[in-house]
């Protein structure tokens, strides 16, 4: 009868040679496939009915292969005898790829939950509020969790090499100093690692937030471990450092609600009429698929010297919505005073006539010739005396009139009656 010890020692004959334990080792790595294989099938079928476990399996599968197949090859060197060449290196480079396939699993372990949690609370959702706060404390506090997870598991690997210890002892000794000047130049990485954490805890931003960062207007598109990427409007990316959005002031327009109020302002005469306005912007608003029916305001917000300020209040879900909505409404207000009150758009008075008279409208000055010559040759035709005077529009009408005749010559000149033959008239003697 076979004993157990005669068992062992024939088990163990072949890992006596290096052809013979690599040929165990291989059918160790076979076996660790097919375990990973039947497991994940009936893990998968047990799972199906719940998303997230779903989502965890996606994530570890490989690494969970990759650690099975590193433990059955360490079960083969453990037994394999130290007097075999190179067995004792290869225990320590199985141990440190231990330490790297658990941390790959806890890293992916870890994703997978914030993913289960994204895909839970999906963005497109009317009310987006509190998918977007999952998504930021899911995405943020995974990221920093595998900052540390990975921290921890290059650390524990290097720990396996003895000098790495001895360095490590020797480094306590003079903790003080190392310590100082660790974190001088550490400063950066360890705020915005610290700035992830209150962002994710407290958050003053969250993903698809809409901000105005140093009169860039966006939205939050990704927050990393070390900045945020502000997607804005024009398709260009503003990267701010995390730490940036715990030291300076910001806008976010989405921080409670996503519903914003916009603003439309008009300048028009102190004529226009403001019932007509309202009107058109109540029908204009009732055509509008942007508009929330929250608010609908119009009112005279400023008057100065030249015309009268009129703003327009209109609400929207959203920030995207309430632009479109309020290009809406300027543009449909603008066509109804073209066609309606044309008269009444904002427009410069002038009042230049002469001292105690006073003109509403004067006709634009008609002049045949500008050089102030008919078409007889040498024949000068006296200037038309005018009620008012040309603007800086006419420079040479005022050139004329600023350094022409006096104008008692002009009025004598206008009143006189013409020559015969066409001769030009002589003024008037004064007595």
């Amino acid at each position: 009868m076979i004993s157990f010890d005669s068992f062992e020692r024939i088990a163990s004959a072949p890992l006596n040679t290096w052809p013979g334990t690599l040929v165990v080792a291989a059918l160790f790595v076979l076996f660790a496939i097919g375990v990973h294989r039947v497991g994940a099938r009936i893990l998968t079928r047990i799972a199906r009915p719940y998303p997230l476990m779903s989502v965890v399996l996606r994530f570890v599968d490989k690494p969970a292969l990759a650690l099975l197949i590193i433990l059955g090859l360490g079960f083969v060197l453990v037994e394999t005898p130290d007097a075999l060449p190179f067995a004792g290196a290869l225990r320590d480079l199985l141990t440190v790829m231990l330490i790297v396939a658990l941390t790959w699993l806890a890293v992916r372990s870890v994703g997978a939950v914030a993913e289960a949690l994204v895909q839970a609370h999906p963005l497109d959702s009317k009310d987006n509020l509190q998918a977007r706060r999952i998504h930021t404390q899911a995405r943020v506090l995974a990221r920093s969790v595998m900052v540390v997870i990975v921290i921890i598991g290059f650390g524990g690997a290097l720990m396996t090499f003895p000098a790495v210890r001895q360095v490590g002892a020797s480094l306590l000794a003079s903790a003080g100093v190392a310590g100082l000047v660790a974190g001088i130049a550490a400063r950066p990485v360890l705020g915005n690692l610290i700035a992830g954490l209150q962002i994710a805890l407290s958050q003053p931003i969250r993903l698809d937030d809409v901000v105005v960062i140093q009169g860039e207007w966006g939205r939050v598109e990704e927050i990393t471990g070390t900045y945020v990427s502000i997607r804005i409007w024009d398709q260009r990316r503003l990267i701010v450092p995390l730490q940036w959005f715990i030291e300076n002031p910001f806008t976010n327009w989405t921080r409670n609600s996503s519903q914003i109020i916009g603003t439309v302002f008009f300048f028009v005469d102190y004529r226009m009429p403001l019932a007509p306005m309202r009107e058109e912007l109540e029908r204009i608003l009732q055509n509008a698929p942007e508009w929330d029916q929250r608010v609908q305001v119009l009112q005279v917000t400023d008057a100065t010297e030249k015309s009268m300020q009129l703003r327009v209040l209109v609400s929207s879900f959203d920030s995207g919505l309430n632009w479109d909505l309020r290009c809406r409404v300027r543009e449909g207000l603008l066509n109804f005073m073209q066609s309606s009150y044309p008269q009444f758009l904002p427009r410069t008075r002038a009042d230049i006539s002469p001292e105690g008279e006073h003109v509403d409208f004067v006709a634009p000055l008609e002049r045949s010739m500008a050089d102030g010559h008919d078409g007889a040759a040498g024949t000068i035709r006296p200037p038309v005396s005018r009620g008012t005077a040309n603007t800086e529009a006419d420079p040479v009408a005022s050139r004329g009139e600023r350094h022409g005749p006096e104008a008692s010559a002009n009025s004598a000149a206008s009143t006189a009656p013409s020559a015969p033959g066409g001769g030009a008239a002589k003024p008037a003697d004064r007595r």
